[in-house]
């Protein structure tokens, strides 16, 4: 067993463990949609030296697209020019979940990049390929295309996983670090070999809300777990989980069906225990969509030196409810 640094601090600071487009208030309450969550063989990655580039218009915006291999057209953002740092967001959302962290760091001097995963935010709407292996080839498709070196790969919840999976999937050329914040890693749902995990019949609730009423599942699960807010004495925003909402309805309700399995029932341990690049786990322990004990400390353990930081009484949501203390703790970690 490795040795273990650990420092214990009042509610709402960090354990520390070493394992071994702008939206006018219309758009956003007319016009807009913001909920939840949110090894297998290697693919070349000559297979994504020359994904298909595009500029497309959106409400007047230039907006900067690649298109994959099977043709899926993904949207990004990339600002600035110093070291990368690329987001990976969250069921159901966008790179708009990202909002505090790409100011933040841009105003740090660093490239940050964000893109929206395939079904999501202004990508294409396809109906097939919502699954962790496709999400990781188009985070190649994007990484190849921006020709990015030495990046910091930043994932929250089932961006975690997609972080996990390119990295075990694609290898570690062109990746510096990795941060995987809430993340749904090693895997969620319960089976023998994880016990601690939610039984299946949860995610399967998941995918009946989402087919059935998603308007009103994207409102209950920001209002409730997602950012803690159905805590007592939680201060509750209402631009939080309307913009939860917006993210979320601007996606396909195919995509989000299908991403409830991927992220729920892919097994990462495998990826988990090919990355070497220094890596920080962090994790709220009332995180009420992904559960602490089943998430953060076992993914910790299976990536060699990992750095774990545990938030007490912090939410899924951590990034964007605290996004002061996860911001100053990813900088310390990038800086260090």
């Amino acid at each position: 067993m490795r040795k273990a640094r650990e420092t214990a601090s009042r509610s709402g600071e960090a354990i520390d463990i070493r394992c071994g487009c702008d939206l006018s208030r219309r758009d956003v309450l007319v016009g807009g949609a913001a909920v939840l969550l949110t090894s297998g063989i290697p693919t070349a990655a000559a297979e994504f030296t020359n994904p298909s580039v595009s500029s497309f218009y959106s409400g007047g915006r230039k907006m900067d697209t690649i298109t994959t291999k099977d043709g899926v057209t993904i949207f990004y953002k990339d600002w600035g020019t110093g070291r990368p740092i690329v987001f990976s967001h969250g069921w159901p959302l966008s790179a708009d979940d990202w909002d505090a962290q790409m100011m933040f760091f841009l105003d740090r001097g660093y490239r940050v990049i964000a893109h929206d995963r395939r079904g999501h935010g202004r990508s294409t709407q396809t109906a097939n390929g919502h699954d962790m292996d496709h999400y990781a080839d188009d985070l190649a498709a994007l990484t190849t295309h921006l020709n990015l070196r030495n990046a910091i790969h930043v994932g929250h919840s089932t961006g975690g996983g997609e972080v996990t999976r390119y990295i075990g999937r694609h290898g570690e050329s062109r990746v510096g670090k990795a941060v995987l914040i809430s993340a749904v890693p090693p895997i969620m749902v319960r089976t023998p070999e994880n016990p601690g995990g939610l039984p299946k019949e949860v995610f399967d609730g998941f995918q009946a809300q989402t087919a059935n009423n998603r308007a009103q599942f994207f409102l209950d699960v920001p209002t409730g777990p997602f950012y803690g807010y159905n805590r007592v004495g939680a201060k509750v925003s209402q631009g939080v989980i309307q913009n939860w909402w917006r993210q979320g309805m601007m996606g396909s309700v195919k995509a989000h069906s299908d991403g409830i399995v991927a992220f729920s029932q892919t097994d990462f341990v495998p990826d988990l225990k090919k990355i070497s690049v220094p890596t920080l786990v962090m994790h709220g322990d009332d995180d009420q969509i992904v559960p602490y004990a089943d998430a953060g400390p076992l993914t910790a353990k299976l990536v060699k030196g990992a750095i774990l930081k545990t938030y007490r009484g912090f939410p899924h949501g951590m990034h964007t409810t605290n996004s002061d203390t996860i911001n100053g703790d990813l900088l310390a970690f990038i800086e260090s």
